[in-house]
This record gives C-alpha cells, structure tokens and sequence, in this order.
C-alpha cells in the first residue's frame, strides 16, 4: 500500500482504526467526516456531508486509488436508509467519475439475507424482500454493480468491542434475553472488522481479484441468550439476579459462514465471542 491514497466515506471508529494501519504501512489516508476535528493524525481530513448533492466534489482532485465506505441511516426510518445508503451511494458514484479508482471496498451487514430462522448462510443466499432497511442496503451493493471498478461488500455482523457498550451496560443491571425462542447471533470484534477492510485492499493491491462479497463474522454464530449469560457470568453477576425480559433481536436468527473470507488468507484475532469479549472486559477495567 506504500504511496497509494485510500478514501475513507463516512469515518467513524471503523474507518479510523482502518485508516491508521493503512498509515503504518506507508499509504495516503484521506477521509470524509462531518467533524473532521475527530479524525485521528496523519489524516487528510475533508468536511463533508456524503448525503448531500456536491459536497463530494472535490474528491475528483483526490482521485484516491482505493475507497472505503461506511455508510449509515440518517435515521432510522425507511427513509433515513434510502438517504444513508442508496441516494449517498449515487453522489459518491457521480463524483467518483473521473477517478481512476482501483477498488471499492463497501460497508456492508448481514442484515441483507433473507433468512430469520436460524439457518445457515452463505454470500450467496437469498437477499431480504421484506426488510426495508436492509433492502435499501441491497440496492446500494447492487449500485456499485454499474461502476467502472471493481467493489467488494463486506457484509460485517454486529461489530463490537466498546467496553462501554450497550449490551454490557444492559447486562450489568442484570437483564438479558430469554433462551427461548433461540436467536442466532453473529459478530465481529471491531479490531477484526478494520483488519478485514485493510486485508481486502492489500489484496486488491497485490492484484488479486476479490469476490463480490464476503461476510465479516467470526467463526462462532451463537445464541444470543448464550452469549449474554455468558457475559453475565464473567462479570461476577448472581444467577438469581438476572432477569430475562430484553428483546430479541428483529434482523438477527441466522448463523453466517465465514469460509469465503478465510479463504483469502484472512486470520482473526479473536475467532470467536468469548476470546473477544474477555479483551473488552478487560479493557473495560482500565
């Protein structure tokens, strides 16, 4: 990646642990954020909004060798999807025009699969027609089809390891799913995902033709219920002091193959959520 310019779209922890190893390895990080004061050194930082019409205009001046995006909803509505992914989607493809860009990597979740009862899934399996938000994510993969470059999607399960977390802070007060109905669950530990988003663009760089998608999960689907008792247990909570009223999860019940993206050489650090999370438990203590 030595003297080669990445793009980051939409900057967040993701994009900035991402960003900075790519600076270790020699390569130009420039990235878009609405406050570019949070960027971390070494960035070429730009104030943009991806989701309004010209604010990307001047990546024509850039005309970055790889891009990376990681877009989200403006809100939580199907609306804020349509804006978040597929309309941004169209600007950043508009202003990319005359860039010869060499590979796209997009943001992407498994969010897109149409299976809720647990099933296994690969990156070839049925896509939603009965999410909104994920289909809105669908059409965006789907956009990138028409470009004049290549893109891969990385579609990331739930990507954790904030020691201030949601989900820890609901289990310290004692509350967690019920092991009935069973929900599959699958994540990632956000070292890995930015691992993964750097692996790719070696790969591109190196001249490797990558797949048009591979999903970001570790190698341990598990229940949800499992994993939250687990957690529970870990951090000194009293059994007859749970209570097991949380919601399970409405776009989760499915267990993600992750073969596609070992095939490529990728390692992770931590192969399941037990080697994970004991690192944000521990973080969480410092």
């Amino acid at each position: 990646m030595k003297g080669k310019t990445v793009l980051f779209v939409g900057c967040g922890d993701l994009g900035a642990r991402a960003g900075q190893s790519l600076l270790a390895q020699n390569a130009h990080v420039a990235a878009v954020r609405r406050n570019p004061a949070r960027l971390p050194e070494g960035f070429r930082a730009y104030a943009a909004d991806y989701t309004r019409a010209g604010d990307l205009d001047f990546v024509a001046d850039i005309n970055p060798d790889y891009v990376v995006t990681s877009f989200t909803p403006t809100q939580r509505d199907v609306q804020g999807y349509e804006r978040g992914f597929v309309e941004s989607t169209q600007l950043l493809l508009r202003a990319l025009e005359a860039c010869a860009v060499r590979q796209l990597v997009f943001v992407s979740s498994t969010r897109v699969y149409a299976e809720r009862e647990g099933g296994w899934v690969d990156e070839n399996s049925a896509l939603t027609q009965d999410d909104p938000g994920g289909e809105a994510i669908v059409r965006a993969e789907s956009l990138l089809d028409e470009a004049s470059f290549p893109s891969v999607r990385l579609r990331f399960g739930g990507i954790y390891g904030n020691p201030q977390g949601r989900l820890l802070q609901r289990i310290a007060t004692g509350e967690l799913c019920s092991d009935t109905p069973v929900s599959y669950s699958n994540r990632i530990h956000r070292i890995d995902a930015a691992r993964a988003i750097v692996h790719c663009l070696r790969l591109a760089d190196a001249g490797v033709e990558l797949a048009r998608s591979y999903n970001g999960v570790d190698s341990l689907p598990a229940p949800q219920y499992e994993v939250e008792h687990w957690l529970a247990m870990q951090m000194g909570l009293a059994q007859d002091s749970l209570r097991f009223t949380a919601k399970r999860m409405s776009a989760g019940h499915k267990r993600c193959r992750n073969g596609a993206l070992l095939s490529t050489g990728f390692e992770f650090e931590f192969a399941d959520y037990r080697a994970g999370y004991a690192q944000v438990l521990a973080d969480r203590q410092t």
